[in-house]
């Protein structure tokens, strides 16, 4: 394939892996209102760190492995989605002046990298037809996630000021529908 092919192919697939992470970090503007600058480090760095390595570990495991998975990993994402963005309405109910969830640590950050970089694993073996190009296939989709999920926040930030009252409600259900989304997209609904 030649590069400029190549390289046009990398972006699009790349935006398309994207998207998930585009989406969830647009929920965590929302729910942060106005997250610092760590937090925006820990989420775009580990999703798009996720992104960059899935590709790799899919293109390792193989073909049969990956057929395996790709009957469950719209329901593993669905589940992680779900239950975090109930955690996220649940707290930000509870406790109207400060909610304690931060998405951008621990598990929930692990979480969420995986959740959104399933498809990322899926592709990677499919990348193999790709001229060889893994590393390189591989890089793209990372640095594409990463900046997709710093623009996300961003935009989140902004609409959390019409939403500010509603921000964990609205951040919350965000996840929760992403998660839908996976599934009827996954069976072919969506």
């Amino acid at each position: 394939m030649e590069t400029g092919v190549f390289l046009i192919v990398a972006v699009f697939v790349a935006f398309a892996l994207g998207l998930d992470a585009f989406s969830v970090a647009v929920s965590a503007g929302v729910f942060y209102k106005k997250a610092t600058p760590k937090q925006k480090f820990r989420l775009t760095f580990h999703f798009g760190l996720f992104q960059f390595i899935m590709p790799l570990i899919g293109w390792v495991v193989g073909e049969e492995t990956i057929g395996i998975l790709q009957d469950y990993d719209h329901w593993v994402a669905f589940i992680i989605l779900s239950l975090l963005g109930v955690k996220i309405i649940y707290e930000s109910q509870k406790s109207k002046k400060k909610v304690q969830t931060d998405i951008s640590r621990g598990l929930k950050l692990v979480g969420l990298s995986i959740a959104t970089s399933l498809d990322a694993f899926a592709v990677g073996f499919s990348l193999s037809l790709i001229d060889g190009q893994i590393l390189f296939m591989s890089i793209i989709i990372g640095a594409v996630a990463a900046a997709m999920t710093y623009i996300g926040i961003l935009i989140g930030e902004r609409l959390s000021i019409r939403f500010e009252k509603y921000a964990g409600i609205v951040g919350g259900t965000i996840l929760i529908l992403i998660g839908i989304q996976i599934v009827l997209n996954h069976i072919g609904v969506v």
